[in-house]
This record gives C-alpha cells, sequence and structure tokens, in this order.
C-alpha cells in the first residue's frame, strides 16, 4: 500500500524502538515525520541516540524532546504541526518494572494517553494508531489470542494502563469521531531492539560472564511460549493500516488488532536459537550458564497472536523466522558494541 506522502505523521516514542524503525520506514518514503521523545532512562540513553542519529539526516525529519504526559506541550505541537496521522508509542514499557514503579506508568500511559485524545479532539485527525499490548490479555487459557476475548482481567498494572488506553480510545473515537486504531504487540524483537527484553538481557549477560536467569520453573513439558515478531513484521503492519481508518460493528471508527507472529515458540527453543545465532556471529561455541527460577508475578504462560482479522484488514503476515530474525539480532549486537572474544560488553 501507497504512503501518503502528502500528510503529515506525528510520532510519538520515536526514539524508541518500533517508533525509529516506523519513523525510518515513513522517511525513505518520503513522508514528513515529527517525532517526540522523553529520551528517558529507563534503558541505555546512547541506544535511543544512536536510533535517533539515524533519522536525523533525514529533511523530512523534525524531532521535539518532550513528555506526553506534558499537556500544554503536546497541544503547542499539535498546533504548530497540525499532524494528518499520530501514532502514539511512547509509553512506559515492561510488566515487571511497572510493579516497582507504578507511578510512571500511570503518568505516561495514562495521563499521556489522554493528552494525545485531548489533542486529537481538538486538532482533528484522519488516523490516530495507538500501542496495546498482549499482556491486556492476562492469564487467559485460550489461545490463539483473539480481539474478541474477554479482557477485563489483567495480571499486571502494566496490561492495566494498555486495557484503559483502548477504553479510553473508544470512548473519544465515540464521542468525538475520532478514527483510532489500538496495536495489541506481542514481543517484539530485533537488532536495536529494547534492553530490558529478555533476549537482550541474555546476550548481555553472557558477554559479562554471569548467568541468565529463565523463569519457567526449570519446566520444559509445560514450558513459556511467547509469540516472538520480528521488527521489520511489525513496521509492514502498522504501514498498512495508517492509511485505512477503521469502523466497528457499531458503526464506531475504532478498532483493536492483534499484530503477532501467530506462530508461539517455547521459551528453550528460543534461548537456544539465540545461542545458534550468536555462535555464528562470533565464529565459537556459545552456550549460557542457565538458572531457573519460578514464574514471576505478572507473567503470563503463553502469548500466541491470532492475527486473522489484521490479516483481513491489510493482508498482514509476518514472514521472519526466529532463526532469521534472531541472527541478525546477533549480527547487530556483535558489530554496534564491537564484541571480541572473552571480553566484557558494557
Amino acid at each position: 500500500m501507497e504512503l501518503n506522502t502528502n500528510k503529515t505523521y506525528l510520532i510519538t516514542g520515536a526514539a524508541g524502538f518500533i517508533g525509529y524503525y516506523l519513523s525510518k520506514k515513513l522517511l525513505e518514503a518520503g513522508c514528513q515525520v515529527i517525532g517526540i521523545d522523553n529520551l528517558n532512562d529507563y534503558y541505555d540513553v546512547n541506544l535511543k541516540q544512536t536510533r535517533l542519529d539515524g533519522l536525523k539526516p533525514f529533511g523530512e525529519f523534525t524531532f521535539i524532546k518532550g513528555d506526553i504526559s506534558d499537556k500544554g506541550f503536546i497541544n503547542d505541537v499539535f498546533e504548530e504541526h497540525q499532524p494528518d496521522i499520530v501514532v502514539n508509542l511512547a509509553a512506559q514499557a515492561g510488566v515487571r518494572y511497572s510493579i516497582e514503579n507504578p507511578d510512571v506508568y500511570m503518568q505516561s500511559n495514562v495521563i499521556g494517553f489522554y493528552n494525545i485524545l485531548e489533542a486529537c479532539r481538538y486538532h482533528p485527525v484522519d488516523h490516530l494508531v495507538y500501542a496495546s499490548s498482549s499482556s491486556v490479555y492476562g492469564a487467559n487459557k485460550k489461545v490463539p489470542f483473539e480481539e474478541s476475548d474477554f479482557v477485563d482481567n489483567p495480571v499486571s498494572l502494566y496490561a492495566s494502563t494498555k486495557k484503559s488506553n483502548e477504553l479510553m480510545a473508544h470512548t473519544y473515537s465515540h464521542l468525538y469521531d475520532i478514527p483510532a486504531t489500538g496495536l495489541r504487540f506481542f514481543t517484539v524483537y530485533g537488532p536495536m531492539g529494547r534492553p530490558d527484553m529478555a533476549y537482550f538481557g541474555f546476550t548481555d549477560k553472557y558477554f559479562a560472564g554471569e548467568p541468565i536467569k529463565i523463569f519457567n520453573n526449570g519446566d520444559f513439558e509445560n514450558d513459556l511460549y511467547r509469540d516472538f515478531t520480528y521488527i521489520d513484521d511489525i513496521v509492514v503492519g502498522i504501514e498498512r493500516l495508517l492509511g485505512k481508518p477503521p469502523v466497528d460493528e457499531e458503526g464506531v471508527p475504532h478498532k483493536v488488532f492483534n499484530i503477532g507472529n501467530n506462530s508461539p515458540e517455547k521459551l528453550m527453543v528460543f534461548i537456544e536459537t539465540l545461542e545458534k545465532s550468536l555462535s555464528n556471529a562470533l565464529g565459537k561455541e556459545v552456550e549460557f550458564n542457565k538458572v531457573y527460577e519460578p514464574i514471576k508475578p505478572g507473567d503470563v504462560p503463553a502469548t500466541y497472536a491470532s492475527t486473522d482479522l489484521l490479516q483481513k484488514a491489510v493482508g498482514f503476515k509476518p514472514e521472519t523466522s526466529i532463526e532469521e530474525g534472531l541472527q541478525k539480532f546477533a549480527d547487530w549486537y556483535v558489530s554496534y558494541y564491537k564484541v571480541k572474544e572473552n571480553e566484557a560488553v558494557h
């Protein structure tokens, strides 16, 4: 699907993992992109800066440092730049961190998103696309997860904030006719990904000579399953949706889609594949020192997306195998951190 290069795209969280790749894709197509990010230190700011450095050479890119939880700031951005399409990817991420630091989740994920909705209300947009999460499915046993499933029992504050976003967006779409699409992301990974994600953390630990902790009770029969989705597949899905404002069954311009791989992997298979990928990247055998621990509060046994709705809507079909995706990550990691054999990284 052709991107409309006459539109102005506002991407919040533009220095984040998904925000960077989406911004880059839009800029390469010749689109005007306004990027917002507060560059917080939840994880390595240098990595965010590296992503940003990859966007700055584009003449069509404008970066504005700021926080979506600052209502005045958001209003000023909308007033000045009059975006046509808004993609809200700015959020405090991470299930486990929401147990340690709940305040920041309410601030960014609830108040920040409310500010975005208010701005779209007073400065009408063609389409608001926003990040939800597979974590809204909580401890649902039925797999694959479908958008019509009951999701009123979240098991982490992070999941609660994402479910709140869906409810808030639906209300604003209903009241003020804002076309809005929510995307329930399923474990997105790849080069330049988030260091708080397991695959990245495992790699860090290996090079630091530390054991990796695997929260599956050491129970390989009933291992955790995750729907790992490669970043390029995610970006294609979002890109195709941008020009397709939704309408639900009741005529409200709001819809929620799963965006995942539709092919879950056992956690241990994922770890073995990562070991192989690092072995290839380094040219020597890599084996993690593994410590098995009980499942963490807020973690769910399986995430598995039904992507039928998204496929029907925009022909979305993920194409990247975990072998290919993890090899790209491993190659990037070794090159980015200039890893030499037996050398600690950072």
